[in-house]
């Protein structure tokens, strides 16, 4: 009986549907008899089946037009110097983004004028306008013309910010569901907002502001009618329109008189104003792709995009706040002075080092053949020197060469002017050119004359020590030739200016400035593969029993491998691991410098020591704000509240807090900047000793020698320079950093020293100054230093109870200063062309 009522259940329940439903085809069989119901089914059949069809066609996966009420443009990033003004930006789209209130209502009309007479009238849609604009696609079918496009204003913004800008009727009928849509959603403002912030103008410009800019050099309130009726007919086609060709200009007029006439029949001029505003010329100014001076900044700017892209992502599909399309706003410590005295500094030393030496070659090659104007303007190579500029070779005859430049131009370089010989083949310059070649020229009466750039290059950064900000970098001759930053990407050996870490580590572990450390052959077992070592230093000679200070200020190998081996190699690396220079294994040959680093973290390094061992991060942003003005980065930064106050609350000043870290002694630290003061005075910096300023400082120069590098500063400011070929080969056997490197810091740095006070360096709390004799390192009583460079006794800084026990009698002082003297000019009267005082430089590196 159970399985009987199993089997039956199913039946029963299909019997009532069979019975359900035909109950209702029989009330509906005598209607369908009708005409007139079925003709009615029909007609609502067809019409629910359109409606599908419809959305299934045209209206499904169209995005939400609600997400415009969050729509941001693309904006590009700008950069503020350390003076707040903007001095770079970094764009693909140059745009800016206005309010509606900022736009005068009359630029408002002539866009209305040329674009959407009845904007504030319709919902979206124009019918009459489109209904035009279907019956000319019809008549132009098949003839490969594009017919008007009838769009209002609402649906170009959903053309240009949802759907995209394919020639199609299906597009156009999306277009129009979302312009419909977008009226539900927005007011007419906001959509009027978005459209003259997002359109494209022409001149790379996006946005009626940036327009303004391009071709008027002005801002949209301060434009005049004729140039708001220009930029109004923009939109159809800024091509057809473009002031520079004769064609476009007459169009351009023709166009912008009929959008005055359009602004007549509206009433929204008068016959005057329209008849006075066509009389005017065009007035556009000439092509401007930016605001800002491109040269600016160089290296620097290009360093400060790498680290936002770093951070934040370079296109908009990175995030909201990409380097290109959100609008960052970017507070650096770039300071335009110093980045200039920088930038001539280590140009003119690389100059100086480079002439006579022959022409380098061609800076690129390009493909005369397809356009030399076009492929020369594309290559983006270009050079920011005293006029020079950079050419291609379009043809060469035996005398002479014909040259063009980007801008189109042509000129002559003659055979007499481009003799200098080819480094490579050693004949002259002018045999070697051919078609293609990107070259240097300066100008040269009527003629051009070929120049070169110098092969060797080099980096320099200025730092402030008290917050780690970088205030110039060079990272080469012109950034424009080569974007490679020798500053912050050329990793080099430092040569002797890793020399005052081994000394703070000797330091650190019971040496003092006045310890003797013995001048004299050094050899190490350094195990079964690497056999014996063996140090010299620079001339091969040595000294014997020397001061630290000695040892430092006259830059002895010898004696710094010996305190490095006294003192063991792994705390050594470990200070400078500490300091930011490079993970080294503690081998000996990293005491002299062997290891690679880069300019920025030496010069970080100096300013630590001169900081008291109080180290900042290199930065070259302070801060950067989003496009609203929110700081996002530094994350944990907050606003410093008070610092601006009109007036004083009798509450103590803000003060902002320490953010670096301690990462040295601070008794060691300003003993190591004491012995360096030392190098510049009578060591191997002296070219530095005539700015007669507290200074401190140290020369380096590689084995080879490969490179030579200057790193020191001030109480507030330190810098530091190298100078060596990108693939690293011998600069010259007369190479040293106190002869080139030195005199390079020198230039960039003492017009900017001169701006600043002769501030001391000030000895930390628990430093001890005791007057000693600057030889023998025994304390002396009853004498005071003098301001002689030279001076037989000296104040030296030591740490409590480390001071000498032993002491010399004035008297013994004076007769050893006076027997170092008698030497030194018995060995200037023997002729001796050059011995470890008379270089006084360091060969860095592995011997």
């Amino acid at each position: 009986m159970e399985e009987a009522r199993s089997d039956t259940a199913p039946t029963s329940f299909a019997y009532r549907l069979r019975r359900d439903a035909g109950g209702v085809m029989d009330r509906i069989r005598p209607l369908w008899g009708r005409r007139l119901f079925r003709w009615l089914a029909i007609l609502l059949g067809g019409f629910l089946l359109a409606i599908f069809l419809f959305w299934l066609i045209f209206a499904r996966g169209l995005p939400d037009a609600a997400t415009l009420l969050e729509y941001e443009p693309p904006l590009p990033t700008m950069v503020r110097d350390i003076n707040g003004q903007p001095v770079h930006s970094y764009a693909r789209e140059r745009r800016v983004q206005l309010q509606y209130s900022d736009y005068p209502p009359l630029l408002i009309r002539a866009y209305l004028a040329a674009e959407d007479k009845t904007f504030f009238e319709h919902h979206g849609v124009d019918f009459p306008g489109f209904a035009g604009a279907v019956a000319d696609y019809v008549s132009k079918l098949g003839s490969g013309q594009r017919a008007r496009g009838g769009s209002t204003i609402t649906q170009q913004v959903a053309k240009n910010l949802l759907i995209g800008d394919e020639y199609s009727p299906t597009r156009k009928v999306k277009e129009m569901i979302l312009a419909w849509r977008m009226e539900n959603v927005l007011s007419k403002q906001q959509i009027l907002e978005l459209y003259l912030n997002q359109i494209f103008l022409g001149r790379n410009a996006y946005g009626v502001q940036a327009a303004a800019r391009a071709y008027f050099d002005k801002d949209v309130a301060d434009l005049s009618l004729p140039e708001m009726a220009y930029l109004a007919i923009l939109p159809k086609g800024p091509a057809n329109y473009r002031p520079e060709s004769e064609t476009g200009h007459a169009r351009a007029i023709e166009r912008r008189n009929w959008a005055l006439g359009e602004m007549e029949r509206n009433g929204w001029i008068t016959a005057a104003q329209r008849a006075q505003a066509q009389a005017q010329a065009l007035g556009t100014v000439t092509v401007r792709g930016s605001s800002f001076d491109a040269r600016a900044g160089g290296y620097y700017m290009e360093e400060v995009r790498r680290r936002l892209i770093d951070r934040f992502g370079e296109k908009a599909t990175d995030g909201p706040n990409s380097v290109y399309a959100g609008g960052l706003w970017v507070r650096s410590p770039y300071d335009p002075v110093a980045q200039e005295r920088t930038k001539d500094a280590l140009r003119n030393g690389l100059l100086r080092f480079g002439a006579g030496r022959g022409w380098s070659g061609p800076v690129g090659h390009i493909d005369p053949g397809r356009g030399w104007a076009r492929e020369l303007a594309a290559s983006y190579v270009g050079v920011d020197y005293e006029g020079w500029r950079v050419a291609v070779v379009i043809d060469r005859s035996s005398s002479q060469a014909q040259i063009g430049f980007s801008d189109g131009s042509t000129g002559t370089l003659p055979a007499s002017l481009a003799q200098t010989p080819y480094r490579r083949t050693g004949g002259p310059a002018f045999s070697a050119l051919k078609a293609g070649d990107l070259i240097v020229v300066a100008k040269n009466g009527a003629d051009w004359a070929l120049r070169t750039i110098p092969e060797v290059s080099g980096g320099m950064v200025v730092q402030e020590v008290h917050s780690g900000r970088i205030r110039a970098m060079q990272g080469g001759f012109d950034s424009r030739l080569s974007s490679y930053n020798r500053a912050t990407q050329a990793q080099r050996q430092p040569g002797s200016t890793i020399k005052p870490f081994v000394y703070a580590a000797a330091l650190d572990n019971g040496m003092t400035p006045a310890s003797i450390i013995v001048d004299g052959p050094l050899c190490v077992y350094q195990g079964a593969g690497l056999g014996q070592k063996c140090f010299r230093n620079f001339s091969g000679g040595s000294a014997g029993p020397q001061t630290m200070r000695w040892g430092v200020e006259q830059s002895r190998n010898l004696m710094t491998v010996r305190a490095a081996s006294q003192t063991g190699m792994d705390r050594v690396v470990r200070t400078i691991k500490a300091m930011g220079i490079g993970d080294y294994q503690p081998y000996l040959s990293f005491a002299l410098g062997a290891g690679e680093t880069t300019v920025e973290r030496m010069v970080n390094a100096y300013a630590t020591l001169a900081n008291q061992g109080k180290q900042n991060p290199s930065k070259v942003m302070d801060y950067v704000q989003d496009r609203r003005g929110k700081v996002i980065w530094p994350e944990r930064w907050r606003p410093c509240d008070g610092c601006n106050m009109a007036n004083w609350d009798g509450k103590p000043m803000p003060r902002f807090g320490f953010e670096g870290r301690q990462v040295m002694n601070p008794m060691t630290a300003y003993q190591v900047v004491h012995i360096a003061e030392g190098v510049v005075l009578r060591g191997t910096a002296t070219v530095l000793a005539d700015l007669k300023r507290p200074l401190f400082g140290k020369t380096g120069t590689t084995n080879g020698p490969t490179n030579v590098w200057f790193v020191g500063g001030s109480p507030d400011l330190v810098a530091g320079v190298y100078v060596g070929y990108d693939k690293p080969r011998s600069l010259g056997g007369w190479a040293q950093g106190g002869r080139i490197a030195a005199p390079i810091w020198k230039a960039a740095m003492a017009p900017i020293l001169e701006t600043m006070p002769k501030t001391p360096f000030v000895a930390p709390a628990g430093i001890r100054m005791v007057t000693i004799d600057r030889r023998s390192g025994k304390r002396v009583y009853g004498v005071w230093p003098t301001n002689d460079p030279k001076p037989a006794v000296i104040w030296e800084a030591f740490k409590p109870e480390t001071e000498p026990r032993r002491s010399i009698r004035k008297e013994e002082a004076e007769a050893q200063a006076k027997a170092a003297e008698a030497k030194a000019a018995a060995a200037v009267a023997r002729g001796r062309q050059r011995t470890d005082a008379d270089f006084l430089q360091d060969q860095g590196g592995i011997y």
